[in-house]
C-alpha cells in the first residue's frame, strides 16, 4: 500500500499569492485611475453598438478601482478576482475584438495580451485564494 503524501505548507505558496495579487492590484488600478481622469465617454460607442446601455460602461469603476482595492487588502478576494477577470474578458470582445489573437508586427506579442495576462491571473487568483497574508488570513468563504 502505498503511503500516504503528506504536504508541509512553508509559507512561500502564501507570499507567492501576495504578490500575485498586489501586482494585479497595482497595475489594474493605474488603467481604473486614467479613466476616472480622462472619463469613459469613449466606451460608448462601442457599448452601442453591442446593443449593451451605456450606464453598463461605469462597471471599469468597479473592476478597475473597487476590485483592485480589495485584492490589496485580501478581502473578497474571489470575487474580486471574478470581477476583474469579466471586466477583461469584456475588454477583449468590445476593445480588441479581432486582434486578441493576432502577432504584433513591432514585438510579436498578441493583440490582445495584456488583457489576457491580466484575465488569466486573475482567474489564477481566484482558484488559488488570499492565502495568509490578507486580512482575511485566508479563512473566509471568499478568499
Amino acid at each position: 500500500m502505498a503511503e500516504p503524501v503528506v504536504v508541509v505548507r512553508s509559507g512561500w505558496d502564501d507570499l507567492g499569492k501576495l504578490i500575485l495579487r498586489v501586482t494585479v492590484a497595482v497595475l489594474l488600478a493605474f488603467h481604473g485611475i486614467a479613466k476616472v481622469k480622462g472619463g469613459i465617454g469613449w466606451m460608448a460607442g462601442m457599448l452601442a453598438a453591442h446593443h449593451i446601455p451605456a450606464f453598463v460602461g461605469y462597471g471599469v469603476y468597479v473592476a478597475e478601482i473597487v476590485a483592485p482595492i480589495l485584492l490589496i487588502l485580501g478581502i473578497l478576494t474571489r470575487p474580486a478576482a471574478l470581477i476583474i477577470a469579466f471586466d477583461l474578458f469584456m475588454a477583449l470582445v468590445l476593445v480588441v475584438g479581432g486582434k486578441t489573437f493576432t502577432p504584433s508586427e513591432r514585438g510579436g506579442g498578441l493583440g490582445g495580451e495584456l488583457e489576457l495576462f491580466f484575465l488569466l491571473a486573475a482567474l489564477a487568483i481566484f482558484f488559488l485564494g488570499s492565502g495568509r497574508y490578507a486580512i482575511s488570513r485566508g479563512a473566509g468563504k471568499f478568499d
